[in-house]
């Protein structure tokens, strides 16, 4: 990508869409085009089509999507499949109309089978059944992906896709209720720091295993397939590394500077025992992460502290 290269990232205001654009100031670029949803509905067809018809961007990084926690997949299954079906399907047709150089569409590890072996590859895709909580949102990446395959198969275009590990960081949701396991543990041990309390509860047994990414380096690998890859395959972007439930809360205590007792409610689910991407496919381009567990986990916390929190 030349350094004048105009650059549309939907979702520049989520976690991803915002690192993503961090870092493409980092690298140099200043043409970079960003609408919020309240100045343009990805899902209205024409809207985006009249969009891309003035803008013209030269490449495409589609971070966009209506995300949301477990419950919130599980209730709003018709919004998360019909909403995600369509932002992801008018932007990449519009990117073909309009010639766009190359585009890069994000997707998300619940892609996989439930059942997949582990660690995850690339071609466990489409191999056995979804996880019934979130098959809707799974259901439409999994479209993403192919409809990247098919432009790229019936027009000759350069789109290409990548599937993110459990990501943290900067800009990450904080809610009780709805927030994915690290930050909700950040929030939890922050608050006992404050309140002075003795002990934190931990759901279950702390024995599963799971895989963390700083958004950041999401954002660098981002930028690195922009710059080197230009495959019909999709990438798995993760560390290769894991860590278990109980050493993330071991070490989000010292973080946060919790003295006191961790308890593990084994009454509590567990969930998948292990998820673990295998990202050797991007590892042997020549990528790898660099921000260690800990030193995220700092950074993410510093965050935290700073941004408002809803309760």
């Amino acid at each position: 990508m030349e350094k004048n290269s105009k650059i549309y990232v939907a979702g520049h205001r989520g976690m991803v869409g915002s690192a993503i654009v961090r870092k493409l100031r980092a690298e140099g670029f200043e043409s970079i085009v960003t609408r919020s949803s309240a100045e343009l509905d990805l899902r209205n067809q024409q809207a985006v089509a009249d969009f891309f018809e003035a803008e013209k961007p030269d490449y495409v990084i589609l971070a966009a999507a209506k995300v949301g926690g477990i419950h919130a997949n599980n209730v709003y299954r018709a919004d998360f499949l019909y909403d995600n079906l369509m932002i992801e399907s008018n932007i990449i047709h519009s990117a073909y109309v309009n010639d766009v150089r190359k585009l890069l569409f994000l997707g998300s590890s619940c892609i996989y089978p439930k059942l997949a072996p582990q660690p995850i590859r690339e071609d466990h895709l489409l191999t056995g059944l979804l996880e019934q909580t979130n098959e809707p949102y799974a259901i439409a990446k999994i479209a993403g992906i192919k409809l990247c395959e098919a432009y790229r198969d019936q027009y000759g275009c350069n789109f290409i896709s990548a599937m993110p590990t459990n990501l943290y960081g900067q800009g990450d949701n904080y809610h009780l209720e709805n927030s994915h396991v690290l930050p909700a543990l950040l929030r939890k041990f922050d608050t006992a720091v404050k309140e002075g309390a003795e002990e934190v509860e931990v759901w279950g047994t702390g024995t599963p295993l799971r895989e963390f990414m700083y958004v950041d380096d999401l954002a660098d690998a981002c930028f690195f397939l922009m710059e080197q890859y230009d495959e019909r395959g999709f990438v798995n972007v993760g560390t290769g590394e894991e860590v278990t439930i109980k050493e993330l809360a071991e070490t989000v205590a010292e973080v946060t500077g919790f003295q006191g007792k961790i308890v593990f409610n084994s009454n509590k689910p567990d969930g998948t025992p292990r998820k673990l991407m295998d990202s050797s496919r991007l590892h042997s381009l020549g990528w790898r992460h660099r921000i260690s567990l800990k030193e995220g986990l700092q950074k993410a916390y510093g965050h935290f502290q700073q941004e408002q929190v809803p309760a």
